[in-house]
């Protein structure tokens, strides 16, 4: 027995020794990357400028030019193969290590051998005015193999025919309008609807809720050319030839396996159950929809609703004159098919936290050869991702892991990053700092523009201000830099940073992990009045398209692409975290001042008091003003303080993730930012308790959607109180109510 307790007594001595040097290892490993005292280095300062000055406009052209010399969309070889070794032996050269993560998910192609088609049935059987299948080749660089022609991934199969309906964007609004205005009853209807203003993805599932028969899309002039200006080849505007493709799938990630990665070892449900449109969609160019609006009967449409064709546009349904007993006609053959999409992942090893990551990402995907949405992010990513390299290669080591990310498949949902995030939620949640995004970087020269997380507008901002304003006209009026422009462009105010809905790689990593994320462009301008750059989702937007009608010397690539790898840098590099829970604060405010002008006295008539949101979003700011309170006087030396700091910056996002999801789209999670119920491109501020009032009044049960609401109000005050605690200090754990 004396025997035994000595062994014991010497493995416990043993065993507390042990613990001793690890809490030691940990300790100096978190202050100097091996030293045995807390100590945390500052930032390297020469890292900023190395930097910056290594990004080169040339070679982000050079990029763009091998990036769209093909055709790639997703699940081909092209850029499965061809641009997948492409990106990864580019990170290699570039000293980074590289991962490539394959996913078998559900894609969508069109049937170029019997195409999507429209036609006017005769009472006959004629058809007559039919669509063209391809969009006509404007200069040579379009004509190559690999160009799939327009269609609508994921549309239903069929060949329904009806009366056509005129639906203007196709908005809930426009459905609603026509459906109870105007007294069309909208079933067995074929609906056309121009493209603009909200996500097709929305315009397919209003034209199902309405029991159309199909739809069709088409890019009218007035949403994508400037009456008197000319097209494209002459201008960058869409000629009436083109068509813009593009998904129909309203949610995130492989449609077979929702929530969960398509990996292996998964379980698939069958296709039928899958939420997928249910009627057949498909685009056409203004030049095909103008041979049927022209013809469409009934009442002459208000204003709001008239398009830029020399036409009367009228509601319908049903044509008029030589076609009064003609049908609209629709051919979809549209075919769905599983393929292998991949992410490639190459990182920079953090030297002091490695365990905490920086992310930067863009898709590698594209409808024909994207050379603006995705290929001008990537230009710049691989070059922000060299200039890194060489910084790094030089002497200069990253505090945090840098991680960039080419993903595949986004075009279809965000397929890739949404399989790589639901793959690795875990080790994201815990670990990532903060996702920069880099889609479609740049539509045009007139300002850098950014949205996201309101804790890192002033990080973004900082970055702005520290970059040349690549315009010399804009320079010559005293805007020097990238911000001054920026700022401009809001009347000299501090610039727009607007708040995210969904349409791009950023959206599951704030909405599933909780990831504080941001996504910016290089924007036209606004004045000129169009919904988008005009030659989107086109054969026409090609590496030419770019060269001479947007960036011709890519110095706005340039300065973009500087901006992000600044940003970067100083997430990636800085002790404290440049992340400001007061700007979350202050952002939250107004969204709350701006959602209570509206449904204040709703709320107040059906017994929920609004100042309890009042004093949720005030104990909130007064958290967050304490926190960088203790900031400034934090001691930066203390490693584990800093730590403990950052951590709480860092996961501010998680804390309004709700692990139900939004109710009725679960796909979604954030309390607070999520895309618009009804378009969603868009972001909704407050979304579930926004969502439970939507319509409330046409509720045949009114009471049961109140006490909907009521629970919608409560979750939101929760999380409100729970984000608010997680910015306190460590002790007391207090809730929102203890304040």
């Amino acid at each position: 027995m004396a025997t035994q307790r000595s062994q014991r007594i010497i493995i416990l001595s043993v065993v507390a020794v042990a613990i001793s040097l690890g809490i030691g290892v940990i300790i100096g490993y978190f202050g100097r990357g091996g030293g045995s005292s807390p100590q945390t280095p500052e930032a390297d300062t020469r890292a900023s400028k190395m930097i910056m000055d290594e990004i080169k406009a040339e070679n982000i052209e050079q990029n763009l030019m091998k990036l769209t010399a093909k055709p790639h969309i997703a699940g081909r070889d092209v850029d499965e193969v061809e641009l997948v070794d492409f990106v990864a032996n580019s990170w290699r050269d570039s000293g980074l290590t590289v991962e490539i993560h394959p996913y078998n998910v559900l894609l969508s192609y069109p049937n170029q051998e019997d195409s999507n088609s429209l036609a006017i049935r005769l009472n006959n059987g004629t058809l007559v005015s039919k669509s063209h299948p391809t969009e006509a080749i404007l200069d040579p660089s379009q004509n190559k193999p690999g160009v799939v022609n327009p269609f609508n991934a994921y549309a239903a199969k069929g060949d329904p025919e009806g009366d056509i309906v005129y639906v203007n964007y196709g908005t809930i609004q426009d459905f609603i309008f026509i459906n109870r205005t105007k007294s069309i009853d909208l079933t067995g209807k074929i609906c056309i609807a121009r493209y603009g203003k909200i996500f097709r993805g929305d315009k397919a599932l209003h034209a199902g809720q309405y029991n159309c028969a199909g739809l069709i899309l088409y890019s009218d002039p007035a949403d994508y050319a400037v009456a008197g200006q000319g097209v494209y080849p002459d201008t960058w505007f869409l000629p009436g030839t083109g068509a813009q493709r593009g998904t129909l799938f309203k949610d995130e990630g492989d449609p077979l396996t929702m929530h969960y990665p398509s990996i292996e070892t998964a379980w698939r449900i069958n296709e039928r159950d899958a939420n997928l449109p249910k009627i057949p969609v498909t685009p056409v160019g203004y030049d095909d929809a103008i041979m049927y609006l022209m013809h469409m009967g009934g009442e002459e449409v208000e204003e709001s609703w008239r398009g830029g064709l020399n036409i009367t546009y009228r509601y319908g349904p049903g044509f008029q004159g030589k076609h009064t007993t003609s049908k609209m006609s629709m051919h979809v053959t549209t075919t769905n098919e599983r393929k292998t999409a991949h992410n490639v992942i190459g990182y920079i090893r953090g030297t002091i936290e490695p365990d905490r990551y920086l992310l930067f990402g863009n898709h590698r995907d594209a409808w024909v050869f994207g050379a603006m949405d995705p290929s001008s992010g990537t230009a710049a990513m691989l070059e922000v991702s060299r200039a890194i390299g060489a910084a790094a290669k030089n002497g200069w080591k990253p505090r945090r892991t840098i991680v960039f990310c080419s993903w595949g498949a986004e075009e279809y949902g965000l397929i890739g990053s949404s399989e790589w995030v639901e793959e690795f939620q875990k080790v994201l949640g815990s670990r990532s700092i903060a996702y920069i995004n880099a889609d479609t970087l740049v539509r045009g020269g007139y300002s850098f523009n950014a949205g996201g997380s309101p804790s890192i507008k002033n990080a973004v901002f900082e970055a702005a201000k520290l970059v040349t304003n690549p315009n010399p006209n804009e320079i010559s009026m005293g805007r020097k830099t990238v911000y001054d422009t920026w700022a401009h462009t809001n009347g000299g105010n501090e610039p727009g940073f607007s708040t995210l809905g969904s349409g791009s790689d950023y959206t599951m990593f704030l909405q599933l992990t909780g990831t504080t994320v941001m996504n910016a462009n290089y924007i036209f301008d606004p004045r000129i009045g169009i919904s988008g750059y005009p030659v989107y989702h086109s054969v026409y937007e090609t590496f030419d398209f770019v060269k001479k009608f947007v960036d011709p010397n890519f110095l706005n690539h340039q300065a973009a692409a500087r901006v992000l790898a600044e940003l970067t840098r100083n997430l990636a590099d800085s002790p404290v975290l440049p992340l400001s829970a007061v700007d979350y604060a202050t952002k939250m405010n107004a969204d709350k001042n701006a959602m209570l002008n509206i449904f204040k006295q709703n709320l107040t008539d059906h017994r929920m008091d609004p100042t309890l949101l009042d004093d949720a979003v005030t104990n909130f700011a007064t958290a967050a003003t304490n926190l960088h309170k203790r900031i400034l006087d934090l001691d930066q030396t203390d490693a584990l303080a800093v730590r403990a700091i950052n951590d709480q910056l860092m996961q501010l996002e998680q804390a309004f993730i709700d692990k139900q999801g939004i109710e009725g789209r679960n796909q979604f999670s954030h309390v607070i930012y999520a895309p618009s119920l009804h378009n969603t491109y868009g972001e909704a501020a407050f979304p579930g308790l926004v969502d439970s009032m939507f319509e409330i009044n046409a509720d045949p049960d009114p009471d049961a959607r109140w006490e909907r609401v009521r629970r919608q109000y409560a979750i939101l005050l929760y999380h409100i109180g729970s984000a608010a605690s997680t910015l306190r200090d460590v002790v007391p754990i207090k809730g929102y109510s203890n304040v």
